[in-house]
């Protein structure tokens, strides 16, 4: 048995959105590719403790058999009562003539399909259908909000009253819903690990209230930001509360949740983090471009006029201008301070003075005197 670890790292695929897992659907697609039968049994891990394990048999070519191990959005339903019942309906409604539902599922895992390729119609299609396929993880946490979100007029709680649930999809960044008779409120904990990118998040969303309020955006769900928590969130533990971007809340009203609106707002919900952090990048990205071009601009300034008075300049870019101008720049400095140190010597009519050097030639520039005793006569 042969394993495979993949594991993907979120901050390098931020501008992912796709429902699909890249690994499941390019494992599935090799599959699917291989005209021979061929004997598989791999894992594959992502990022957020996300585990799928894909069994195929040279005796059984034509099924594939997958597993798949994700953590429920609310941990009390994980705990106590695992994939609801609406969920596993909707599974058993993608491609039920080609995806299966195995009970009961593969020990570890919390759901377990027998895929038959041999009814993927060849072409184009077969890409989608994969694609579809590899999306079921996405499929399973998209439910359990839903789930939340379609119960926004419902009666388990009174006026004036709220019920407050922590939803986790993504590890260390929870968020929460609260629940009350005439709307929920999505409220996200926003965390930076530099200082320029909470610059940057903190006039986005002061730019996303301003846009939110205005008359055009009336139908979207309202945006509010705050550096402290709101009210509603009193009595949560610390960690969950300790921020340094704030806290961004929404308002979903129930016409927010009815017919194909519903989807898209789980989506959006669920990807408001990766959205943010993508949007902080390009930001950052595109000041440092304007950063760039500017210091490229005025480094084409200063070597024109370098070049001007005579100096001579290689012809760089970049840092490669910057080092031949300072280099010249010096070059032209010592020159200038030697030229009017020796037109100031030539003026001075006295000799120049160096206190210590009659000593110092004393010492060491004097030939030293040798004496003897003894005589020597010279011999013709």
């Amino acid at each position: 048995m042969s394993q495979n670890l993949y594991f993907l790292r979120e901050r390098e695929r931020m501008a992912c959105f796709d429902r699909a897992s890249p690994a499941l659907k390019e494992t599935l697609l090799k599959i699917y590719r291989d005209n021979k039968p061929t004997e598989l049994d791999q894992r594959l891990f992502e990022f957020g403790a996300v585990e799928y394990h894909i069994r195929s048999s040279v005796s059984d070519p034509h099924y594939v058999h997958l597993s798949i191990s994700t953590p429920l959005l609310s941990q009390e339903a994980s705990v106590a009562q695992g994939i609801s019942q609406g969920t596993v309906q909707t599974i058993k409604g993608i491609l039920s003539d080609i995806v299966e539902l195995v009970e009961p599922s593969r020990e570890g895992y919390q759901l377990t399909l027998r895929l038959d390729f041999s009814k993927i119609p060849q072409g184009k299609d077969s890409s989608k259908i994969i694609t579809e396929i590899a999306s079921i993880q996405a499929a399973i946490l998209s439910c359990q909000l839903k789930e939340m979100l379609s119960n926004v007029a419902s009666q388990d709680t009174s006026p004036g009253m709220y019920k407050l649930i922590k939803l986790l999809y993504h590890p260390r960044e929870p968020f929460f819903v609260v629940r009350q008779p005439e709307k929920t409120i999505a409220v996200f904990p926003m965390r930076f690990q530099e200082n320029t990118d909470v610059i940057i998040a903190t006039a986005f969303f002061q730019e996303l209230m301003d846009v939110g309020s205005s008359e055009a955006w009336a139908k979207v769900p309202l945006c509010t930001w705050s550096p402290i928590p709101p009210p509603e969130l009193r009595g949560e533990q610390m960690e969950d509360l300790s921020t340094n971007g704030g806290f961004v809340s929404f308002d979903i009203l129930p016409h927010h949740v009815k017919g194909k609106r519903l989807d898209k707002t789980v989506w959006n919900l669920l990807n408001f983090y990766a959205f943010v952090k993508y949007h902080v990048k390009c930001t950052r990205g595109f000041i440092q471009r304007r950063m760039r071009k500017r210091l490229d601009n005025l480094v084409k300034i200063l070597h024109k006029a370098s070049s001007e008075e005579g100096g001579y300049v290689d012809d760089a870019q970049g840092c490669g201008c910057i080092k031949s101008l300072v280099s010249v720049s010096k070059t032209n400095t010592l020159r200038r301070r030697c030229r009017n140190f020796t037109k100031k010597v030539k003026r001075m009519r006295c000799p120049i003075k160096i206190h210590g050097f009659r000593r110092f030639r004393r010492r060491w520039l004097t030939v030293p005197k040798f004496s003897s005793a003894f005589k020597y006569t010279k011999i013709d």
